[in-house]
């Protein structure tokens, strides 16, 4: 079984408990304006190019015999400046195991294990459910938004221990302008998770004037109940990876406004 990933990133300790090795997933069905992955968006690999840093020497247009080089009609390893990644490789899902396995032992001692990310991991839904149970003895932990069919939703958590589930907006239509999606499969999952007997935990993205709302935190508030919650700060500096991509970034300088959050959610964890 193959996948398509965009990094592996050590020692996280935002992304469950514990220290954690978090595996990247390439490609999502939302497009939420304030994504901080827009590398894992697109379901294939595409060219990055860090402009700044470009001196316009040439060097990339010689020809060259790489084949990873091919797709992209220049040499992605001629740059000296190291204007030109690519992000997102094929893996199988053995491959991407025994990266993870190599910190077994950490796992163990600073009581973390692996996390499978994104972009939004039910895309790739056979990979990861393939890649869970090669890592059988780990503790799996997912972030997902939960956008998908029922049964693949039902199918791919039921391989893990820990469901990181988002929920970003309340209004159907707020959650298309802002995400690109409705809502109702993700609300539809959310009730099926709360039933399942899986241990979980909410997140919510604050993202000021968008989500960080009193409307839409106290209506969170109502979905999720008294679960657990984690808060998630608005990360200011996302916006200078879509110049990388091709892409704009609409929201530009926003600060987070804290003296709100609280009172809605009575057991919030709140990540600093």
């Amino acid at each position: 079984m193959e996948g398509t990933i965009f990094d592996i990133k050590e020692f996280s300790i935002h992304d469950g408990p514990g220290m954690r090795v978090t595996v990247f997933m390439k490609g999502c069905p939302l497009r939420c304006v304030w994504c901080h992955n827009p590398e894992g968006l697109k379901a294939g690999p595409q060219l990055l190019y860090r402009k700044n840093l470009c001196s316009h020497c040439g060097n990339c247009q010689m020809p060259c015999g790489h084949s990873e080089c091919r797709p992209w009609g220049k040499c992605i390893h001629a740059c000296a400046n190291g204007c030109l990644t690519v992000s997102g490789q094929t893996v199988t899902e053995r491959e991407a195991a025994e990266r993870v396995m190599e910190y077994r032992e950490f796992f163990n001692l600073a009581e973390g294990g692996v996390t499978v990310s994104g972009g939004e991991p039910l895309l790739q839904a056979d990979f990861v459910c393939a890649l869970a149970k090669q890592l059988c003895g780990i503790h799996r932990a997912i972030q997902t938004s939960g956008y998908a069919e029922e049964e693949t939703y039902v199918r791919v958590i039921n391989h893990f221990d820990l469901i990181m589930q988002d929920i970003k907006l309340a209004d159907p239509e707020m959650h298309r302008k802002y995400t690109g999606v409705d809502n109702a499969p993700i609300l539809r999952n959310i009730q099926y998770l709360k039933k399942s007997g899986k241990q979980y935990v909410f997140r919510v993205p604050l993202i000021p004037e968008i989500t960080d709302t009193a409307e839409n935190l106290m209506r969170i508030s109502e979905i999720v109940g008294d679960d657990p919650v984690e808060l998630l700060k608005y990360n200011p500096l996302a916006g200078a990876k879509y110049d990388m991509a091709g892409m704009q970034f609409s929201l530009g300088e926003l600060r987070n406004r804290e003296d709100r959050f609280e009172s809605y959610f009575q057991n919030a964890i709140l990540v600093k």
